[in-house]
């Protein structure tokens, strides 16, 4: 039997039948994909006209904050927690007149409701006497509550509130600050798509060295995004689920990246077949029975991990896996599909004029036996050199990995935006109170008669304020909070104060110093003489920390659905149980050393507290099962190779003979995902880094050198118990 005849025995029935119909097919294929786009792109809503950019989509529901906030609603007459922030500042003073000018505005705006305004809090810095201030006299806050909860009404209506103001910076606060978000993800949005396209182009054509094969990857990535997004964004319309708009970046550069990958086996594979001389049909007909049962395994592997992000129970995260699955399994289906029946059409031309290149550079192509790259692969499969290459890679990913004990998780709303109205607002605000004024805690004290205990409600005031970060606390002791229903209930059986933090209220640090707090409540109310009495923490920070804390009990689930699915599918595809295990393993440590990088270099290089909360989890869940798709890749070429002859010599040619291709594709996935550093937000810098990050240590660590050893090391049982390494040699110690 030739190697091309084992190769398609191995393979089996599905691969043979999928490539002869697609190839049969091909005339009708590639026009019903065409068709397809167009009519998705003429009939179907786009994504953005599905998502409202609220604030609600970043966080978790039916949380302690959120219960506290909404009974703290209906305590107390007037909120505290805005979204939305007027600020005025000179930095030489505000004048008299401005600062009675701000009370004004706010008192008129209140009582007539003027600009959709329910309820205005003005918040001046005079003489420095607001708990907190940083400066004297310079800077006035004005907490606006509107009517209306469309965040792009209400900054309109915030605008007009503030026309003609003295020294009107902005607007500041979490709502300005997401709608910020979502139009700086939508302004860079065609940057990143034209960035992408350019990049797999260049990268594409200068490997293969033919003008036609980027072409192809590239119609192949066009069909899967039109198709894709347009359908996503009918399914939003009509689910009423509103997808986030962070998300679509990353569905642009997962769609291109994936459908290139699997493109560039189908083109690698057509390449050799076509350089053995056979006809353009025949080539891809058998080079679709070759890749297919590959790349619909790996697609699946990637659309069963990300659909585990449903197990979460948080709806931003849980939004991101029904949209990376559908994303995954579209890339798949076009993948099988269009990109074999054109390769069908397109005959030689594809790969003209450098069809003939050089021997060994397609994936699948033996090594020459004496070549160099292949007698390093030999020396390096016995197995106490194999047991020192894996050592080795463990360590370095295991330095790597210990940045995960330092990391700090945050929302990044505020201090993760580019330069803006809303970022200098914030900033303006922030130098004349401090930071947390931007989103003040809400801490509710409830205890019946416990307006008229005042002084214990000073006492604990002032130990509250003395907590480590607090900037300063207002409450019952401050006049402008006096008044029933602004400090205390209308029963008077409740009291609340505001907690300004010294740092960003959404980051890692005030996250951490209110959860300190919170756990000292009871001794500080015992201290204060409120024994007996309940608190109750809301507002911006303890929201963050509730979503935080509810996305880090959700991981645990996520984690073992993703591996259970991966571990499932690669046991499916390489008939064994035990590589699945170690295989997954490996993907689990590049994981750690990629995230464990991510926090080196951007909390302690780069200065940052914290890791934007999403970041970590969607990479966990992209990089486990984009390494299991090359898992794929490698373990099956090498699985094949064994089946036919001793292991140690199996591993030594598939190995080197995959790694091109590997290469290839992991270098255009890795400048996929760098591109969304185009959108101006730190978010995407903390993404893009940690998958570029991740891809390279996947390819060029993990694939190349960790789990060739690995498979040395477990020889024949790594397969069991299929036992498709019978002709494993005892040699592979020598």
């Amino acid at each position: 039997m030739s190697s091309d005849e084992y190769r398609e025995a191995r393979h089996g029935f599905l691969g043979r039948v999928v490539g002869s119909a697609v190839v049969g097919l091909r005339d009708l294929i590639v026009p019903a994909w065409i068709a397809a786009a167009i009519a998705a792109t003429v009939f179907l809503p786009t994504l953005p006209s599905s998502q409202d950019g609220s604030l609600a989509q970043l966080v978790a529901t039916n949380t302690p904050s959120d219960r506290a906030e909404q009974r703290a609603l209906r305590l107390f007459r007037y909120p505290i927690v805005a979204t939305t922030e007027a600020v005025q500042r000179d930095p030489n003073g505000l004048s008299a007149t401005a600062q009675a000018g701000v009370v004004r505005r706010a008192v008129q705006a209140t009582q007539r409701h003027a600009h959709g305004v329910a309820f205005a809090l003005p918040v001046i810095n005079t003489l420095g006497v607001f708990p907190g201030s940083r400066e004297r006299s310079t800077t006035a806050v004005t907490y606006l509550f509107f009517r209306s909860s469309n965040l792009e009404h209400q900054e309109t209506l915030g605008h007009l509130y503030a026309a003609g103001s003295s020294a009107f910076v902005g607007l500041a606060g979490p709502g300005p600050a997401r709608l910020e978000q979502y139009n700086s993800i939508n302004s860079a949005l065609p940057w990143v798509a034209v960035a992408t396209v350019l990049a797999i182009a260049i990268l594409v054509g200068l490997n293969f060295r033919a003008p036609g094969a980027p072409l192809v990857v590239l119609a192949a990535g066009g069909i899967s995004y039109l198709v894709d997004i347009r359908a996503l964004g009918w399914i939003s319309a009509h689910s009423g689920v509103s997808i986030p708009s962070e998300i679509e970046p990353l569905l642009v550069v997962l769609l291109l990246g994936i459908t290139t990958d699997y493109a560039i086996f189908y083109l690698s594979r057509q390449r050799r077949e076509l350089a053995e001389g056979k006809p353009p049909a025949e080539a891809a007909r058998s080079a679709a029975g070759l890749v297919t049962p590959v790349v619909f395994t790996a697609g699946l592997i990637v659309a069963g991990g990300t659909a585990a992000l449903l197990a979460g129970s948080v709806d931003f995260l849980r939004a991101f896996g029904p949209g990376l699955a559908l994303t995954a399994l579209v890339c798949v289906v076009v993948a099988i599909t269009f990109v074999p029946a054109l390769l069908a059409l397109a005959g030689r031309g594809v790969l003209w004029p450098s069809m003939q290149r050089a021997a060994g550079l397609e994936e699948g192509l033996e090594p020459p036996k004496h070549s160099l790259r292949r007698r390093v692969a030999y020396w390096a499969t016995a197995r106490p050199r194999a047991l020192v290459i894996s050592v080795v890679c463990l360590v370095a990913l295991g330095l790597a990995a210990s940045g995960l004990t330092r990391t700090q998780l945050g929302f990044g709303l505020i201090n993760g935006l580019p330069s803006s109205e809303a970022a200098s607002a914030a900033h303006a605000a922030s130098e004349g109170f401090a930071p947390g004024i931007l989103a003040p805690a809400q801490l509710v004290v409830e205890q019946p008669g416990i307006r008229g205990n005042r002084p214990a409600l000073a006492r604990f005031e002032v130990l509250v304020g003395n907590q480590p970060g607090v900037a300063g606390v207002v409450g019952p002791r401050e006049q402008p909070f006096s008044a029933r229903g602004a400090a205390f209930s209308s029963t008077g059986s409740a009291a609340r104060m505001a907690i300004i933090f010294d740092t960003d209220p959404f980051g890692g640090t005030a996250i951490h110093n209110l959860r300190t707090i919170q756990g000292r409540l009871p001794q500080l109310l015992r201290r204060a003489g409120l024994g007996g009495a309940k608190a109750e923490v809301s507002g911006g920070t303890a929201t963050a920390a509730d979503t935080i804390a509810q996305v880090l009990d959700d991981l645990a689930r996520i984690a073992l659905v993703t591996l259970a699915v991966d571990f499932l599918l690669l046991a499916f595809f390489l008939r064994a149980l035990i590589a699945p295990l170690y295989l997954l393993a490996a993907s689990v440590v590049a994981l750690a050393a990629t995230l464990g990088l991510t926090t080196y270099v951007f909390q302690d290089l780069l200065g940052y507290g914290d890791l934007t909360y999403f970041v970590p989890f969607g990479v966990a869940v992209l990089l486990v099962s984009l390494g299991s798709d090359y898992n794929l890749f490698v373990t099956g070429r090498i699985w094949e190779e064994a089946g036919r002859r001793p292991l140690r010599e199996a591993v030594s040619v598939a190995a080197p003979a995959a790694a091109r291709t590997i290469a290839l594709a992991g270098i255009v996935l890795a400048v996929s995902f760098a591109l969304l550093a185009i959108v101006p937000l730190r978010a995407f810098a903390e993404l893009a880094f940690a998958m570029v990050a991740g891809v390279i240590i996947d390819a060029f660590i993990v694939r190349s050198f960790l789990v060739p050893a690995l498979i040395s090391l477990f020889g024949e049982t790594g397969a069991w118990p299929g036992g498709r390494l019978r002709r494993s040699e005892p040699a592979l110690e020598g």
